[in-house]
C-alpha cells in the first residue's frame, strides 16, 4: 500500500483530479456552512447544475494553465504552496468578477459570495494541508524518526530557517533537528517551524541529554569566540560542528546538503575579523605598480589576491615556481582585468635577471616575500639559505635603491629573534641590510615579523591533516611544543596595513595571539574528524628537529616595542647597524657560497648575529 501511495512515477492527472475532488468537496461543505447543515432552499438547490459546473471548470482551467499539479507533492516547498494560493485567490477573483457582471446584466448573482469565499478559504486550506501532510507522511516512512540522526541548528534566522528546509528536503538524509540554539534573548523559548528556541547557556545540556551527533553554524557572521566556545563544548562530546557557506558559494541561490561542510581546524584558531585602514592602503597601491616576489607562495598568493582588489596599474607576479605561478595567474583571470597582472618566472638570486625587471617595470611598491622557510631543510643547507634569503632580498634592497621605490616591505619571520637555526639567522641577517640600506638611502624599507601562519605550505596542519586521511599516526616533534598561529589572509591583511603606515626603518611584529600546544592542536583535529585517539589514530612523538625551537619568540630580549594607531601592530625597538660595517660581511658571508663549506657559513653567519645560538643541531659546537 506505501509502495502504491508513494510511486515515484504517478500520473500528473491523478493528482488533478484529486485537486478537483478537494474543490468539488469544499463547494459541498460550502454549501452545508452557508444553511448551518439545514436545508438549502429552492432557490439555491435549483442554481447547483450550473453553479457546481461552473465552478469545477474555473478550477480546472486555472489548474490547467498554471500546472500546479506539475508539481513533485512530497517535495512541496515554499514556492510551490504560494503558487497554489495565487491561482486559487485569482480564481476566487475571477468568479466575483462573474457575479459583478451577472448582477449588472441580469440583476442576480449566480453564486453567493459567502459561497465564493467558504469555497476559496476550505480549497487553500484543503489543498496545501494534503500536500504538506502527504509529504511528512512519505518522509517518515522514508526515514523512520527512530532511524534518525539528531541535529542542532545555530542560528534561528532565515539562514536557519533554510538550513532546517534543507535537510527536511534531502530524502537521501536521515536528520531530525531537535532544537534551535540563538543568542538573540528575544527569540528565546519561542519555536520556529515547530522547533524549540534556546540560548546558548542550553548548549551544553542539550549535548549532554540528548544523543546530538551534528550542529550547523547557520549565522554567516558569527563572531570568532563564539564559534571557537561552540567547537570547544562541542568536541567534549564528540558532536561533529558543520557550517553553511556563504549565501554567495550557493549554487543558483539555493542552499544544498551537500554545500554544508564541516569546521576545519583553521576556524577553531581565527579571530575576529581585523579592521583596516582602507583607504590608507588604497593609496599605497592605487595605480601603482607593484611587485611581489614569491608571488605564487602562501603569502605571496594572497597579498597578490588582496593588492587586487586595491586596483593597482600594473601587478608584478614574480617567482621560479612554474606551476604555482600558472595556477595564480588562471586564477585572477577569472577575476580580474588580465592587463592589470604581469607573470614574471625569474629568480630573485640572478641579479641580471633583475635588473632587466626593474628597468622595464620600474616597480614602485614592492613586498618581498620570496625566501626559503623550512627550518630543517635550511639546516642541512645553509649556502642555499644565504644565497637566497640573503643574497636574494640584497639583491632586490640594492636595486630598489637603483631604481628608487616609494616604498620596500620585506616579509620576515618570528625564527628570527634569537635565531637557533641556520633559516631564523638567515632572515635576521637579511632584516639587518634592509634596515641598514634603508637609513642610507632615505628609500622606505619596512620589515614585518609574524609566526607561523595556518595552512600555508608545508605548514604543521596540512601535515597533520594528510596523516590522518591516511590513517595515521601523527609526528609530533614534542609534547610540549608551542607555535604561534595566524591565518594567511589576516597575516596578509597585517603586512599591508604595516607597509602603509611605515616611513622607513620600522621593524614591525603583529599579535599573534596566544601560543598554541601542538599536542593540543592535533587532538582537535583528531576529534573534528571524527576520530577517537589511540583507538583510531595514534601519535607519536620524534624528537625535535634540527634547529627546532620549543617555543617561539617575537621579540629579542633586548628589543623593546611601541604601540601603533593599529592594536594588533607593533614597532620593535631593534639594534641599528652601520650600512658599510653590515654590508661588508654580508659580501664576506655570501662569498662563501662557492666553497660550499657549510661550517664556514655558519660560523660567519653567528659573527654576524651574536644571538645565534643553534640547537639540537651539528652547528652547536660552533657556539662553544
Amino acid at each position: 500500500m506505501a509502495e502504491l501511495l508513494f510511486k515515484n512515477n504517478r500520473p500528473r492527472w491523478i493528482i488533478l483530479c484529486i485537486d478537483l475532488l478537494i474543490c468539488f468537496f469544499s463547494m459541498v461543505l460550502a454549501y452545508l456552512l452557508r444553511f448551518n447543515f439545514a436545508r438549502i432552499p429552492k432557490v439555491e438547490s435549483d442554481s447547483f447544475a450550473l453553479v457546481f459546473p461552473y465552478v469545477i471548470a474555473t478550477r480546472f482551467f486555472s489548474f490547467y494553465i498554471s500546472k500546479t499539479y506539475m508539481g513533485i507533492v512530497r517535495y512541496t516547498g515554499s514556492k510551490d504552496a504560494a503558487r497554489i494560493f495565487t491561482v486559487l485567490t485569482l480564481g476566487s477573483v475571477f468568479l466575483c468578477l462573474t457575479n459583478l457582471c451577472t448582477w449588472i446584466s441580469q440583476g442576480i448573482f449566480i453564486i453567493p459570495f459567502s459561497i465564493i469565499v467558504i469555497e476559496y478559504m476550505s480549497t487553500t486550506f484543503i489543498m496545501l494541508s494534503s500536500r504538506f501532510v502527504f509529504k511528512a507522511l512519505y518522509f517518515e516512512m522514508k526515514n523512520p524518526s527512530r532511524e534518525k540522526t539528531n541535529v542542532i541548528i545555530f542560528g534561528a534566522g532565515e539562514a536557519g530557517i533554510i538550513t532546517k528546509r534543507t535537510l527536511d528536503r534531502d530524502a537521501g538524509m536521515k536528520f531530525k533537528v531537535v532544537a534551535f540554539i540563538d543568542d538573540d534573548p528575544r527569540k528565546l523559548s519561542h519555536k520556529l517551524e515547530g522547533i524549540t528556541i534556546y540560548d546558548f547557556p542550553m548548549l551544553g545540556k542539550l549535548l549532554k541529554e540528548n544523543d546530538i551527533s551534528q550542529i550547523i553554524i547557520s549565522v554567516q557572521s558569527l563572531p570568532a569566540r563564539r564559534k571557537q566556545e561552540i567547537i570547544e563544548l562541542c568536541l567534549n562530546y564528540n558532536t561533529r560542528v558543520l557550517h553553511v557557506p556563504p549565501v554567495s558559494n550557493w549554487i543558483n541561490g539555493e542552499l544544498s546538503f551537500n554545500q554544508i561542510r564541516r569546521i576545519k581546524i583553521e576556524d577553531l584558531l581565527e579571530r575576529d575579523p581585523i579592521k583596516l585602514d582602507e583607504e590608507n592602503i588604497r593609496l599605497q597601491v592605487n595605480q601603482k605598480i607593484v611587485l611581489v616576489t614569491g608571488a605564487a607562495g602562501s603569502i605571496g598568493s594572497e597579498l597578490v589576491r588582496q593588492i587586487s582588489g586595491y586596483n593597482p596599474h600594473l601587478l608584478i607576479l614574480l617567482d621560479q615556481a612554474e606551476s604555482p605561478l600558472y595556477d595564480l595567474e588562471m586564477e585572477l583571470r577569472d577575476k580580474f582585468n588580465p592587463k592589470q597582472f604581469e607573470v614574471v618566472i625569474g629568480d630573485v638570486r640572478n641579479g641580471e635577471r633583475m635588473e632587466n625587471l626593474f628597468r622595464t617595470f620600474r616597480p614602485q611598491v614592492i613586498f618581498h616575500a620570496a625566501a626559503y622557510k623550512h627550518v630543517p631543510m635550511m639546516e642541512n643547507n645553509p649556502s642555499e639559505s644565504i644565497f637566497t634569503n640573503v643574497l636574494g632580498t640584497k639583491i632586490i634592497a640594492d636595486l630598489s635603491v637603483k631604481y628608487p621605490v616609494e616604498r620596500f616591505v620585506m616579509i620576515s619571520t618570528d625564527k628570527a629573534v634569537n635565531p637557533t637555526n641556520v633559516m631564523g639567522a638567515s632572515k635576521r641577517i637579511a632584516e639587518i641590510y634592509v634596515q641598514a640600506l634603508g637609513k642610507k638611502s632615505g628609500i622606505r624599507f619596512i620589515t614585518t615579523r609574524f609566526g607561523n601562519v595556518l595552512g600555508s605550505n608545508g605548514s604543521v596542519i596540512p601535515r597533520f591533516r594528510q596523516q590522518i586521511e591516511n590513517g595515521g599516526p601523527i609526528t609530533i616533534t614534542d609534547p610540549e611544543i608551542t607555535r604561534y598561529f595566524m591565518t594567511i589572509p589576516e597575516a596578509c591583511q597585517l603586512v599591508l596595513e604595516a607597509g602603509a603606515m611605515g616611513k622607513g626603518g620600522e621593524l614591525y611584529i603583529f599579535d599573534m595571539g596566544q601560543s598554541v600546544k601542538i599536542l593540543d592542536l592535533a587532538k582537535k583535529m583528531i576529534k573534528l574528524s571524527g576520530l577517537t585517539l589511540d583507538k583510531d589514530i595514534k601519535i607519536i612523538y620524534t624528537g625535535l628537529r634540527p634547529g627546532e625551537k620549543l617555543f617561539e619568540e617575537l621579540l629579542n630580549d633586548k628589543e623593546k616595542t611601541v604601540p601603533t594607531h593599529h592594536s594588533q601592530i607593533l614597532i620593535a625597538k631593534v639594534k641599528e647597524y652601520e650600512f658599510e660595517t653590515i654590508s661588508a660581511q654580508i659580501d664576506s658571508l655570501i662569498s662563501l657560497f662557492d666553497k660550499q663549506e657549510n661550517e664556514s657559513i655558519v660560523s660567519r653567519m653567528k659573527e654576524i648575529v651574536p644571538e645565534y645560538k643553534s640547537n639540537n643541531s651539528v652547528y652547536e659546537k660552533l657556539d662553544k
